[in-house]
């Protein structure tokens, strides 16, 4: 699913992509990586509250890196809603993963 989403251009990938969609109100979904950086990870779940954002953390680094065929990531962010929702159902359903809302 992350795949589709790369190829279909409803990524935002990175720590300084992400919280640039985030401001531009563009983000649907943060996944987050579950060995992020505490401060990382702090950043990234503060301004997705703010922003009212949803934010999923499921994966490792090299599980998101290996969904978007790159190298190991630790933040992606869901632009296009249909994505944001089956990505966060599958997630949901597949995994006991901790969302913040």
């Amino acid at each position: 699913m992350l795949g589709l989403a790369a190829r279909a251009g409803a990524l935002a990938v990175g720590e300084s992509a992400c919280l640039r969609a985030i401001r531009l109100g563009q983000v649907k979904l943060v996944l987050l990586a579950t060995d992020a950086g505490a401060n990382g990870a702090k950043k990234m779940k503060d301004k997705c509250a703010y922003y009212h954002v949803k934010v999923i953390q499921a994966l490792s680094k090299d599980e998101i890196g290996r969904g978007i065929g790159k190298d190991w990531r630790t933040v992606v962010a869901v632009t296009q809603e249909g994505f944001a929702h089956r990505l966060g159902q599958v997630l949901m359903d597949m995994m006991e993963v901790k969302a913040f809302d």
